[in-house]
């Protein structure tokens, strides 16, 4: 294990099974919560903390499945080990197709248990890791001017400064200058790295009247 403190949410209605899986994991240097309810979970937990999401699936008002589809479009998302001592095959396939990396039935074995709770702690690292580097290229999008965005749009679809220039009615050496300050406020060392860091973040180019010009639009993060 890293350095970080990687924390293991715990969601089961019984308090036996929190209790004995709190102890476990703990002793095994994982940090623990334990909620009785998938609504407590909701209420309660920290969406900002690293870590996984150990879940029971039948509970009452909101079950375990109803929970993963809650939070699947969230920012509070979080890799999910599902582990119950009711799964079927139609419920775990269900649950699979919605993102679990894994459905464990109880009694579990320690070490597949284990080997489940560090694949979800890996994959949340990783998908952390992802949002920040987005959050990161949203920010430097958000300090673009609007003549910028436009030359940008147009630099993206690998027209020539003179083209953009025509297509902005401007000069050409007007749009180097534009040009220059997109890829200084981007950080973007070519027009390659430029692409790349768009699409990161899902730029699309939006086409404006008569066809020949372009903004730019990016999804939220």
């Amino acid at each position: 294990m890293n350095g970080t403190v990687r924390t293991v949410f715990i969601v089961d209605d019984a308090r036996e099974v929190r209790v004995g899986l709190s102890r476990l994991l703990s002793a095994a240097g994982y940090n623990a919560r334990a909620f009785e309810s998938a609504q407590c979970f909701l209420e309660e937990q920290d969406a900002e903390a690293a870590g996984c999401l150990l879940l029971d699936v039948c509970m009452p008002d909101l079950n375990g499945l109803e929970l993963q589809r809650a939070l699947t479009c969230s920012r509070s998302a979080r890799p999910i080990v599902f582990l119950t001592g009711m799964g079927d095959v139609q419920t775990s396939v269900e649950a699979m197709k919605l993102g679990a990396v894994d459905f464990l039935t109880k009694p579990v074995d320690d070490v597949k248990l284990f080997a489940a709770v560090e694949q979800a702690l890996r994959r949340d690292e990783e998908q952390r890791l992802e949002r920040s580097i987005r959050n990161t290229i949203q920010q430097r999008l958000e300090i673009l001017t609007p003549r910028e965005l436009q030359v940008m749009g147009q630099v993206i679809r690998g027209r020539l400064n003179k083209q953009i220039a025509a297509d902005l009615g401007t000069g050409e050496k007007t749009v180097k200058v534009h040009r220059a300050r997109v890829m200084s406020k981007m950080m973007a060392r070519s027009v390659a790295e430029l692409v790349q860091l768009g699409a990161r973040v899902g730029v699309s180019i939006q086409p404006t009247q008569g066809g020949s010009s372009a903004s730019i639009n990016w999804k939220q993060v």
